[in-house]
C-alpha cells in the first residue's frame, strides 16, 4: 500500500477554479498602459521575389508609431536547431511561403494597424511555387533555398545491426506503405504576445508559449541584447501540443517594435493567421519492409521515409530522425535500417506536434505487425508480446529500457477489452484492432549544444510558515504541471496541497526547457522534489537545533513534524508563536508541532528559508550521428485497443469502444494521467479520421479556420476505459516517466486495424475520411484492387529519393 499522502491520489488541479469560473487570464486578456497594437504584413503568394517595398503611405496614417521590415531586423537567421537556422525575422528579398512575414505594423488601436497594413505598396515578382514532396524532388524543379541542394533540408542515413545479412533469415517479408496529411495543432488560444521594455532596458515578452527559455535565448540572440535582459513570461496557455515550442516571427517582431517605440506592444494571431503560421505535423510518407520468421519473431525493418516540411526547417531535423529512432522500441528488433529525407517545399513550415514525428511511422509499423500476425496465423495481441522488449534491455539504437510496463499494458487492454471473444467474430461491418505505442520521457539533450541544467526550481517557505511557494520556469500549458509541481512538493513537506502556491513559466525563476517531448513530469518533477527536500532538511536542522534532537527522526507528514519516536516538548515554541501572531485568528492548537511553526521557527532562526533543485540527465546514448535524438532518460509505453463499425452506405466510421492502457512508471495524479490519455486519444482520432490542412495550387490554405478543418467534438467520442500502469521507472520522480505524448501512439493503428477488421481493406492513406472510406469499399465490391493515390506517390517519390541518393554517392 502507497505511503504517500498527496501523491497517486485523484487531486483536483490547483488551476481549475480559476479556468472553470473564467478568472484565468491568458495573453489577449492582458493590457498595459500606453499600448500599441501590431499587425503584420503577410506574403500573399506561394513563392515570390519582393521587388518593392514602400511603408512611407502607411507610415503616414494617423495612429501609425512605427513600422519595422527587415531594414531593422536585420538578416540574422534563427530557427530551431542551430544546424538549420534558415528563418529570418521578416523576408528578405524572396517569400517562400503564403503568410510569410515582411514587415510590421505598431499602431495605436488594432483597426489602425490593420489598416496601415494595407496601405504598405509591396510588389512581388510570382515564382513558380513547389507545393508538393514529389514536386520538390523532381529533376530540375525550382530551387527554393540556395545551399538545399535538391530541396533536401535533412537527410538520415542509420543502420544498426545488418539489414542485408540478416534478410535471408527472414522466412516473410512484408512491404507497405502510409502517406498523411498535414495537420494543425487546433489548439484552443491563438498565439499572442505583448512585448515592453523597461526604464532599466530589461525587455519583458509576455506570450503564448511552451517554452519560455527557448524563445529568451532567441530573442537575445537575435536583438542583440545581453541574455539577462531579456525576460519572458508565460501566463495561461490555451494548448500548444508542439507549434509553440519555438520563437516566432510574430514574437521578434513585436519585440523589435517595443524597442523602437518605447511602449508595449501587443498582437494576437487570427485563426487563419495561426494555420499560416502551422509549425505543425509535416506530411509523412513512410515505406517500410518487415521481416519475420515463421514463429512471429521480428527479425529486421527497412524503413525509408520522406517528410514534406514547408518552407523552413523549425523543429524538422529533430522530427526526421524522431521518425525512425522510435521504431527501436518497444519490440526486439535486431536489425534496423532508415533512410529518412526531409524536403522543403512553399508551404507553411512544419514543426513538432504531439508525438514528434513518431506517429505515423507508428501507424505503418503496427499495420504491418498486424497484417503479419494474420497471414502468420498468429493472434496479433501474442504476436507482439512474443517480440516484446522487458526492462532492462537495449534497443539496436541504443535506448535503455530501464522499466518497460508495455507487456502488462496490452494484456490489460486484451483482458479488459475482451478481445479473444471479439477477434474476428463482429461482423456486420464492425471491427477491433490492436496497437502498441512507444514514447520518450523528455529528450535528452538540450536543442543547442550545451552542459546547462534542464531545469532549476526553488521552494521558498513563506515567513509565517504557513505556505511553500514554488518557483520554477516551466510551461503549464494546459497539461496539469503546475499541480504536479504542488503535488510534489506537499508531499515533501509533509503538508496540505492546498498549502502550496506554485508560480511558473517566468524565465526570471530560473532555467526549464519547457514543455515539450513529455518532459516535465520526469524532469521538472526531479528539480521541484530536490528543492522540497532541501528545504525539509533546513528546517529540519533548526528543529534539530533548537529541539536538541536528531534531525533524521523528525517525520513530516499531514502539517505536522513529530519525532518518529518520542514526543517534542513544543510549549516554548508555542507560547512564542502565539505572542508573536496576537489578534490572528488561525493560532495552532493540540499537542503535536505544526509545520507552520516548525517553519517559522526555522525562519526566526536562519532567515528566508529557500530549498533549491536542480535536474538534467546523465550522459544517454549511442555515439553515431544523430545519436542525440530519440535519447532519453525513460520510455512511456502504451496500447490500445478499438472498436468500430463502418457504414457500407456511406463509408463513416464510427468507434464505438476504447480500452487504453499507459505504463506512465507512477501515477503522481491518477485523474491527470487518465486526462492526458484521454486527449492523446482524442487527437489520434482527429488525425485518423478528419484532419488535413488543405491547399489549392497556388498555395493557398483553404480551410484555415475550425469551422472547416474537422476536429473531433463529442459527437465523435466513443466511451473509453483507461487503465494506468505503474512500472517503477528508476530515472523518475517516485518512479513516474511521460503520458504526455506517448498515449497517441497507438490510436491511429488501431483505428486502421479495426478498420481492416470491419472491411478487409487495409488503408495506406489517412484521414479515413467517409470519402477515402467508400471509394476503397466501392473498389472492393466491385472486384478491383483497392489503390490509393498514396500508391503511385509513394513509388515515384521513392524513386527520386534513390536517384538523389545515387547522385550523391
Amino acid at each position: 500500500m502507497s505511503d504517500h499522502r498527496v501523491l497517486n491520489t485523484r487531486a483536483v488541479r490547483v488551476d481549475a477554479f480559476d479556468k472553470a469560473t473564467g478568472r484565468a487570464v491568458y495573453v489577449d486578456d492582458i493590457t498595459r498602459p500606453d499600448m500599441l497594437h501590431a499587425a503584420l504584413l503577410q506574403s500573399p503568394v506561394a513563392h515570390g521575389r519582393i521587388k518593392r517595398l514602400d511603408t512611407s503611405r502607411a507610415a503616414a496614417l494617423p495612429g501609425v508609431v512605427a513600422i519595422v521590415t527587415a531594414a531593422e531586423a536585420g538578416d540574422a537567421k534563427f530557427g530551431v536547431s542551430p544546424a538549420r537556422y534558415d528563418e529570418t525575422v521578416f523576408a528578405i528579398d524572396k517569400v517562400r511561403y503564403l503568410g510569410e512575414e515582411i514587415a510590421a505594423v505598431a499602431a495605436d488601436d488594432p483597426v489602425t494597424a490593420l489598416r496601415a497594413v494595407s496601405m504598405i505598396d509591396l510588389e512581388i515578382e510570382e515564382l513558380p511555387a513547389v507545393l508538393d514532396m514529389e514536386a520538390a524532388l523532381a529533376d530540375g524543379t525550382t530551387e527554393i533555398f540556395t545551399g538545399y541542394d535538391g530541396n533536401i533540408t535533412a537527410e538520415v542515413l542509420q543502420e544498426f545491426g545488418g539489414v542485408d545479412a540478416a534478410r535471408p533469415q527472414a522466412d516473410k517479408i512484408y512491404k507497405d506503405h502510409l502517406l498523411n496529411k498535414m495537420q494543425d495543432g487546433a489548439f484552443m488560444e491563438p498565439q499572442g504576445c505583448i512585448a515592453e521594455i523597461d526604464g532599466r532596458g530589461v525587455l519583458t515578452l509576455t506570450s503564448s508559449t511552451q517554452t519560455p527559455h527557448y524563445v529568451q535565448r532567441t530573442i537575445a540572440m537575435m536583438l542583440r541584447m545581453p541574455l539577462e535582459m531579456v525576460r519572458v513570461v508565460k501566463p495561461y496557455v490555451g494548448g500548444g501540443f508542439g507549434p509553440k515550442a519555438s520563437a516566432s516571427n510574430l514574437e521578434l517582431a513585436c519585440c523589435l517594435l517595443a524597442v523602437k517605440t518605447g511602449r508595449p506592444v501587443k498582437c494576437t494571431l487570427s485563426r487563419e493567421q495561426v494555420f499560416l503560421r502551422s509549425r505543425a505535423r509535416h506530411q509523412f510518407l513512410h515505406e517500410m519492409e518487415v521481416g519475420l520468421k515463421n514463429d512471429g519473431s521480428l527479425v529486421f525493418l527497412d524503413h525509408r521515409c520522406v517528410l514534406d516540411g514547408g518552407a523552413y526547417s523549425s523543429f524538422g531535423i529533430a522530427t526526421i530522425y524522431y521518425a525512425g529512432s522510435l521504431l527501436g522500441g518497444p519490440y526486439r528488433l535486431p536489425n534496423m535500417r532508415y533512410h529518412g529525407v526531409r524536403v522543403c517545399t512553399n508551404k507553411p513550415a512544419k514543426g513538432a506536434q504531439r508525438g514528434h514525428g513518431g506517429v505515423i511511422a507508428r501507424a505503418l509499423f503496427e499495420s504491418i505487425l498486424d497484417r503479419a500476425a494474420e497471414e502468420l496465423g498468429m493472434d496479433p495481441v501474442e504476436l507482439r508480446i512474443k517480440n516484446m522488449m522487458s526492462a532492462g534491455e537495449t534497443t539496436c539504437n541504443d535506448l535503455n529500457m530501464s522499466s518497460l510496463g508495455m507487456k502488462e499494458c496490452i494484456e490489460k487492454v486484451r483482458d479488459l477489452s475482451g478481445w479473444k471473444k471479439k477477434k474476428g467474430a463482429l461482423g456486420g461491418g464492425k471491427g477491433i484492432g490492436v496497437a502498441c505505442g512507444f514514447f520518450v520521457s523528455g529528450a535528452g539533450y538540450p536543442i543547442y549544444r550545451s552542459g546547462t541544467w534542464h531545469c532549476t526550481a526553488t521552494v521558498q517557505l513563506a515567513e509565517t510558515g504557513g505556505v511553500a511557494i514554488v518557483r520554477s520556469a516551466s510551461a503549464e500549458i494546459g497539461q496539469g504541471s503546475d499541480t504536479m509541481l504542488a503535488m510534489i512538493t506537499a508531499e515533501e513537506l509533509g503538508i496540505p496541497l492546498e498549502s502550496v502556491r506554485v508560480m511558473s513559466g517566468d524565465t526570471d525563476f530560473g532555467v526549464d526547457l519547457g514543455a515539450y517531448s513529455s518532459r516535465q513530469t520526469l524532469m521538472t518533477g526531479h528539480a521541484i522534489r530536490s528543492a522540497a527536500i532541501d528545504a525539509r532538511r533546513q528546517v529540519a536542522a533548526c528543529l534539530a537545533e533548537a529541539f536538541g534532537v536528531p534531525a533524521e527522526k523528525l517525520v513530516f507528514r499531514d502539517g505536522f513534524v513529530a519525532l518518529a519516536e518520542g514526543e517534542l516538548d513544543i510549549a516554548k515554541v508555542r507560547e512564542q508563536f502565539v505572542k508573536e501572531h496576537r489578534g490572528f485568528v488561525d493560532h495552532p492548537t493540540g499537542a503535536r508541532l505544526t509545520f507552520r511553526e516548525a517553519s517559522r521557527l526555522a525562519f526566526v532562526m536562519k532567515g528566508t528559508i529557500i530549498g533549491r533543485g536542480e535536474y538534467k540527465p546523465p550522459a544517454l546514448g549511442g555515439q553515431f550521428k544523430g545519436a542525440a535524438v530519440g535519447t532519453s532518460p525513460a520510455y512511456g509505453c502504451s496500447a490500445q485497443i478499438m472498436e468500430v463499425e463502418v457504414d457500407a452506405g456511406t463509408g463513416q466510421l464510427s468507434l464505438e469502444h476504447v480500452t487504453a492502457a499507459h505504463d506512465c512508471g507512477f501515477a503522481i495524479n491518477r485523474t491527470q494521467v487518465e486526462g492526458q490519455m484521454q486527449g492523446n486519444f482524442l487527437m489520434g482520432l482527429g488525425e485518423a479520421c478528419f484532419e488535413e490542412v488543405k491547399f489549392d495550387d497556388l498555395g493557398r490554405t483553404v480551410n484555415p479556420n475550425l469551422a472547416e478543418y474537422k476536429i473531433p467534438t463529442m459527437m465523435d467520442v466513443p466511451n473509453m476505459d483507461p487503465v494506468v500502469v505503474e512500472s517503477g521507472e528508476p530515472n523518475g520522480p517516485y518512479g513516474a516517466k511521460e503520458v504526455g505524448e506517448g498515449g497517441i501512439m497507438p490510436t491511429i493503428p488501431a483505428i486502421m486495424n479495426a478498420v481492416y477488421d470491419a472491411t478487409g481493406i487495409r488503408f495506406r492513406e489517412l484521414p479515413l475520411t467517409p470519402e477515402r472510406v467508400l471509394m476503397a469499399l466501392k473498389q472492393k465490391r466491385e472486384g478491383q484492387p483497392v489503390t490509393f493515390a498514396a500508391d503511385a506517390k509513394c513509388e515515384a517519390v521513392m524513386e527520386l529519393v534513390r536517384r538523389h541518393k545515387a547522385k550523391r554517392g
